[in-house]
């Protein structure tokens, strides 16, 4: 990766001051005053909060090497910043790959709790999260001085378009989160990633192409979201076969990631209504109609938390369809290791 002062295009816009040379804390604080953004933009990219954390470590350790020379001092840490995070995600792919070989069930993204009660406005995200799980229409780039930190989003980066992601080349989903996500222009992103500004366009127009064709966006309506997950979670809990099949789409599938730790509906994603019905009314006999229920936003959306006591047993998250009044996808989490943040 080649570094330069700004780390950035040089057409890019000016987000930030210069950085101070001086004492140990300017160069730490300018990192933790962008912690919250990196983590946001590289958890986009790997769907893991330990490889995140690993490669926010990583990203330190490069932003102190470079600061240590204060002859040459970093200009705009911000977008340096994201240079360097983007370039260590994008060395991480290959190990997450072969991970993800060897995982047994369908994989989902660690799922993140960003609102203790979602409500019609729709969930509160907090401030560490802040940007981090909206989409931005085709077109809406952030331009202005303030840049994307400030970009406000209208469609939630649920656990459903992050299994879409996947699908998706690891220069693909740079562009596309750093673009779609964060609003970075693309003259931006070539800096970012040592590419052309045609070469990130044509990147940029494949990812949206692929996107688009699997999950095509439409505007949720919160609180029908959180009437439908309550109706869901009735006839779960009441092993109602009959209520579920009036509630699941004819297509819809579920995704069961247990990770070989708990027990999944199976290897793979199940297809089609009765199939999932079943499965899922199943479950209810098995138990799940004493656990513990809390409401909370997931990923941005209005979810469901089983608890077993205190400790978390599963995340269910619910995709409707595009005119929202069946249920289109089930996301399921009950991979222990992925719920060690759920409370």
């Amino acid at each position: 990766m080649t570094e330069d002062r700004n780390g950035t295009a040089p057409d890019g816009p000016a987000e930030d001051g210069p950085a101070k040379d001086g004492p140990a804390e300017d160069v730490t604080g300018a990192f933790v005053g962008h912690r919250e953004l990196l983590f946001s933009i590289v958890y986009n990219l790997l769907g893991s909060v330990a490889d995140t954390e690993d490669v926010l470590q990583e990203t330190w350790l490069s932003w102190a090497r470079r600061s240590a020379r204060p002859a040459e001092p970093v200009e705009r840490p911000r977008p340096y910043l994201v240079r360097i995070a983007v370039n260590h995600a994008l060395a991480r792919q290959a190990t997450i790959s072969r991970r993800r070989e060897t995982y047994i069930g369908p994989w989902l993204p660690d799922p993140i709790v960003t609102s203790d009660a979602p409500d019609a406005a729709g969930p509160a995200r907090p401030a560490a999260l802040a940007g981090a799980f909206d989409v931005a229409d085709p077109g809406d780039v952030a331009d202005a001085a303030d840049g994307a930190d400030a970009v406000q989003r209208a469609e939630s980066v649920s656990l459903a378009l992050m299994v879409v992601l996947e699908t998706l080349t690891p220069l693909e989903r740079a562009v596309f989160v750093l673009h779609e996500v964060f609003g970075y222009a693309h003259p931006e992103i070539a800096g970012i990633l040592d590419r052309s500004p045609s070469a990130v366009r044509q990147l940029a127009h494949r990812a949206r192409e692929h996107v688009q064709a699997r999950r095509p966006r439409y505007r949720s309506d919160p609180r029908l979201r959180r009437e439908v997950t309550e109706r869901f979670l009735t006839a779960v809990r009441g092993g109602d076969l009959q209520a579920l099949l009036r509630i699941l789409a004819p297509d819809v599938v579920l995704w069961a990631d247990g990770g070989g730790k708990a027990r999944a509906a199976g290897l793979r994603p199940l297809h089609g209504r009765e199939r999932v019905a079943r499965v899922i009314a199943a479950s209810s006999r098995r138990g799940i109609a004493g656990f513990n229920v809390r409401y909370r936003g997931v990923n941005g959306d209005p979810s469901v938390l089983l608890f077993s006591g205190d400790a978390p047993f599963a995340v269910i998250v619910l995709e409707l369809t595009p005119d929202r009044g069946q249920v289109s996808g089930v996301y399921a989490v009950t991979n222990p290791d992925k719920l060690t943040r759920v409370h």
